[in-house]
């Protein structure tokens, strides 16, 4: 059974509510110099009230997804908890802005930006695939941030080399969708052309779900070129020094392929955890 460990150090390498209110901004770039903290742009976020009195719950998404993802279990926590829940847009999707930045370090600082904002420190940060990464890096900066963490299918070490996000990247961007085609037969031809590349209809329709009309042309919510060219650190975790001893909980799927290839003493303490 599925409990929390009173503490967990991640390792130091590889690494009834109300009426939500929410929050939309305009695609805008944003730049960080090097050797300085990355600049935050504003995320795009849904918020569930409830007790201010009890720790938030925070939901990150993963590679591809957005906020919208945990629309039901958000709805369903917080009135089963009473708990304020927050969903976030990750940089580059969604509804947050594009930026040339997608690193993890961005990714929490627009984190570390945007919770003190809303009074929602320390929280439950929940985060699955790329968002359970960067949850584990706010974690190891700004642990005064984190009450508990929950990482769901991912480690803090490399990916398995498998995965086949580059092919999916590559093959989006292939794509030319006529400007005078419905949005139905512009999702039929995507689904037509990735059926080649993506062999599962549900990754496919996950991948649909960015598939957006604007101004009558037809584009992508996620920043593809900016997924493109930091696709490499997206798959690995940054190295850092710090140590995260506060309570914390590792979900892994029993068929998870982003998780296959982790140290044996990592799993082992995973087993450990999960006992």
């Amino acid at each position: 059974m599925l409990r929390w460990a009173r503490a967990w150090r991640l390792p130091r390498r590889g690494l009834g509510p109300s009426s939500p209110s929410f929050s939309r901004v305009p695609v805008a770039p944003s730049s960080s110099q090097g050797g300085t903290e990355p600049r935050p742009v504003p995320l795009s976020y849904r918020l569930l009230d409830g007790e201010a009195t009890r720790p938030p719950l925070v939901f990150l998404h993963g590679l591809f997804g957005c906020k919208t993802n945990f629309n039901s279990i958000a709805k369903a926590l917080a009135q089963q908890t009473g708990r304020r829940v927050l969903t976030v847009d990750a940089r580059n999707h969604g509804d947050s802005p594009h930026s040339p930045d997608m690193s993890y370090e961005a990714m929490s600082q627009d984190l570390q930006d945007l919770l003190p904002q809303l009074g929602l420190v320390p929280c439950v940060l929940i985060g699955h695939s790329m968002g359970g990464r960067t949850a584990m890096l706010l974690a190891l900066q700004r642990p005064e941030l984190v009450e508990r963490l929950i990482a769901v299918d991912i480690s803090p070490v490399e990916s398995p080399s498998s995965l086949n996000f580059p092919n999916y990247i590559a093959a989006i961007r292939a794509i030319d969708i006529p400007d005078e085609a419905s949005l139905s037969s512009a999702r039929k031809l995507v689904d037509e052309k990735l059926s080649c590349v993506i062999q599962s209809i549900s990754m496919r329709q996950f991948l649909l779900t960015n598939l957006v009309e604007v101004d009558g042309r037809f584009t992508w919510r996620v920043n593809l070129d900016a997924l493109a060219q930091h696709l490499d650190k997206i798959l690995n975790f940054p190295p850092r020094p710090e140590t995260y001893s506060g309570p914390a909980l590792f979900l892994l799927g029993g068929n998870s392929q982003f998780v296959l290839d982790c140290p044996q003493d990592f799993m082992a303490a995973v087993r450990d955890f999960l006992a």
